[in-house]
């Protein structure tokens, strides 16, 4: 089910005893770990807001509430992927809530197989997730260096009287002969005042 290097942590949102044992059966500890389980939603969103989860599986419904809003809520605050266990005979209508929110439903009574396979969806799409959080970040942390080499062009054009490109090209040889990151000389360059 899990991929052989990532680990998920897992929220089981179910007031039923026998889906959490079988349930834990189909998460290895080595590989969706910690799994943690709460037999209400109130629970569920206290343990979800001091905690961040991979995985959140809800059993719907629970005895405080379906769970539908909080599946929702679970998708569109972080980057977690949910699963909503409901009734078949709700099921359609259910999953035209939340399917816009990238929800995955899945209909009970279920199979073992079934199961196994919304899981394995779960690990395809939190791993597409993660992908988009290290492009995320690295677009972020380019952004920030052109701000930052942005600054030292203009320190430089002000106190040392360059004109754009010979500031720019001040930066970069900078960069190339000392064997340092045009970011780390413009750290530099921000820090002495020119």
């Amino acid at each position: 089910m899990c991929l052989k290097k990532s680990v998920y942590s897992t929220l089981i949102v179910s007031a039923s005893a026998n889906f959490n044992t079988a349930l834990y059966g189909l998460l290895p500890e080595s590989k969706c770990s910690p799994a943690h389980t709460c037999s209400s939603i109130s629970a569920a969103k206290r343990v979800f807001a001091e905690q961040e989860f991979d995985f959140v599986l809800i059993n719907s419904p629970l005895p405080d509430d379906p769970g539908v809003r909080f599946a929702i809520d679970v998708c569109k605050s972080k980057n977690c992927v949910a699963l909503l266990l409901v009734r078949s005979e709700l099921h359609d209508e259910i999953y035209e809530k939340v399917f816009p929110w990238g929800v995955f439903t899945l209909a009970k009574p279920t199979s073992r197989t079934a199961l196994i396979r919304a899981l394995d969806w779960m690990v395809s799409t939190r791993e597409r997730l993660r992908n988009l959080e290290k492009k995320a970040l690295s677009i972020e942390e380019k952004m920030e260096e052109i701000r930052l080499v942005n600054h030292a062009k203009w320190l430089l054009i002000s106190q040392r009287q360059m004109n754009e490109s010979a500031a720019h090209r001040y930066i970069e040889k900078q960069a190339m002969n000392r064997c340092l990151t045009k970011r780390e000389v413009s750290l530099e360059i921000i820090q002495n005042g020119s």
